[in-house]
């Protein structure tokens, strides 16, 4: 009676191991509810990569507050994508061995140098998405400092690129030669450490600067990958006929024709009925966010559940761990203890139960 994420076992990992061949020095990304996969799981099948003997050397992680759940299921390095800023405390020395702080700012280096003048550190620059990073002189700034920490350890360049934006290489390359430029103090091969390039940018980028060791971050096209392995379902937990103007929920809402509602595990505490902005720019999209406005005021909102491959309507809006469907007159109805599926937003959605099914 629960929000489930089923996963076909053998896939996933056909899958996982397919992406780490495809990308020497995988870098897998775990931050967030973990893709849904929570944290830990995804710690523990990135070590699990490592000791099949794929290049799988480092971990990523979202932020500082992250790494607790994730440093005993992962023995390797670990990365930080967050800049650090001054007032995040420091780990403990066997953490600190193992950490990559991300630097975005000439200020920052100065301070955590002086907090640990052993650090390790990968220098962001500042790309067309306008987040994080340094801009080109105070790159070079960043140079004439660390020649001054010759204890710190220079991991390389770290690129956040923007989705969806067409082909990246041409700013790569631009911010690598000012990487380059910088003459910044490295300990062995420098490092390029990257974020949203195609396969084909990826083979150029290293084509183009053997010196360099290209180090791809890949968090969703690597845990969601193939979404047929994936399969969320909610469980019917009560089934009531209802009459046209009967009232049911919370809100008082009167039934619109003959029906019924039907009531199905996954509220707003599992992240159902919680949207985020999806940035879609288009004349249709638009159309459809306007549409969608327009049927949630007179209370028709489409849900994310399916009942025979039909998505259908909220009653009315999500409760905190269940959801008032209504199905109207001459659809099948489902049996209370039956599974339904759900189409869901990964990264937004926490799941009851995680079933790996081998």
């Amino acid at each position: 009676m629960s929000l489930t994420l089923t996963v076909d076992g053998p896939r996933w990992r056909a899958h996982l191991e397919a992406v780490a061949d495809a990308h020497p020095g995988l870098v897998p990304v775990a931050k967030g509810n973990g893709y849904g996969f929570t944290l830990g799981r995804l710690a523990r099948k990135a070590q699990w990569l490592a000791e099949r003997g794929h290049d799988v050397r480092t971990l990523a992680v979202g932020t500082y507050d992250e790494l607790p759940e994730v440093v005993q299921r992962w023995h390797g390095d670990l990365l930080v994508l967050t800049p650090w800023r001054p007032w995040v405390a420091l780990p403990e020395p066997a953490v600190a061995k193992r950490l990559v702080h991300t630097v975005s700012r000439l200020a920052d280096l100065r301070e955590l140098l002086h907090r640990d003048p052993a650090a390790r550190v990968v220098l962001e620059r500042m790309t067309s998405m306008r987040r994080h990073g340094m801009a080109a002189r105070e790159l070079w700034e960043a140079g004439d400092l660390l020649r001054k920490h010759p204890g710190a350890r220079v991991e390389g360049l770290a690129l956040h690129l923007p989705l969806g934006q067409g082909a990246h290489l041409g700013e790569v390359t631009r911010l690598v030669n000012d990487f380059v430029g910088a003459e910044i103090p490295s300990r062995g091969t420098p490092e390029v450490w990257v974020s949203h390039l195609t396969d084909a940018e990826l083979t150029t980028l290293r084509t183009r600067y053997g010196d360099f060791a290209v180090r791809p971050r890949i968090g969703t096209g690597l845990w969601l990958g193939d979404r047929g392995a994936l399969r969320v379902t909610a469980t019917v937990l009560d089934v009531h006929p209802v009459e046209r103007g009967d009232a049911f929920g919370y809100r008082g809402r009167t039934a619109p024709k003959a029906g019924h509602v039907v009531v199905v595990s996954g509220g707003t505490a599992h992240g159902i009925g919680l949207e985020a902005p999806t940035g879609e720019q288009s004349i249709r999209a638009r159309a459809a966010t306007l549409a969608r406005g327009g049927m949630d005021a007179v209370g028709f909102v489409r849900s994310p559940y399916s009942i025979d491959a039909k998505l259908r309507l909220f009653a009315e809006p999500p409760h905190m761990q269940a959801s008032m469907l209504f199905l109207p007159h001459g659809a099948r109805v489902p049996e209370v203890g039956e599974d339904v599926d759900v189409r869901v937003r990964y990264t937004a959605t926490s799941f009851d139960r995680i079933v790996v099914a081998d």
